[in-house]
């Protein structure tokens, strides 16, 4: 049992995802990200199985057969592509991932960006949140448009570092975002 050392990686987690998301113009889910891993369901899960080099839920998962924290988790947490998991509209009860909300695949870069440098520490480069997606990019169920946008935004990340990143999303991709959804407010 870790736990202030759980408490520093999360609240070290949470500081640098939201310096990120106020980058792009994000204060709002900068300032809620990851308010679930403070409430008892994933923070007791968190000092029970913290390692420091990676995320609790996964030695939980290990000894457990599922994280209930994890499950918690990423059931309120937008942020998250497990979150837009449902039924297809199809009707064919299969399930498929939902197109995610633009802001929604920011914070999630963001996100990724964060964790990344949290675990990997002075290691850290710009590949990170390319090299972790890709390990397990097979198995996530994303909507086509929101793997595009997700597989972009991570290379761009990749290949042209966090400034040109951040740059992009937020005075391209959220500014064009918005601005579709003032246009769609009007229209109805």
């Amino acid at each position: 049992m870790n736990f202030f050392g759980h408490l520093h990686t999360i609240n070290k987690h949470k500081i640098l995802v939201m310096k990120h998301c106020f980058r792009v113009g994000l204060y709002k889910q900068g300032l809620l990200h990851d308010l679930s891993k403070y409430s008892p369901t994933e923070f007791l899960p968190g000092i029970k199985y913290y390692q420091g080099n990676q995320s609790p839920n996964n030695i939980e998962r290990k000894l457990n057969g599922c994280s209930l924290a994890w499950l918690h988790h990423k059931g309120r947490n937008k942020h998250h592509l497990e979150y837009w998991i449902d039924y297809s509209p199809e009707g064919d009860h299969m399930m498929t991932g939902m197109k995610m909300p633009v802001n929604y695949v920011v914070e999630m870069v963001c996100d990724r960006i964060a964790a990344s440098q949290n675990y990997n520490k002075e290691k850290y480069t710009d590949a990170d949140s390319w090299n972790y997606y890709v390990r397990s990019k097979e198995h996530y169920m994303l909507h086509p448009e929101t793997r595009a946008l997700l597989e972009k935004l991570l290379l761009m990340v990749k290949d042209e570092g966090e400034e040109a990143t951040f740059d992009y999303m937020k005075n391209v991709l959220l500014k064009n975002y918005k601005k579709d959804k003032k246009s769609n407010v009007k229209n109805t």
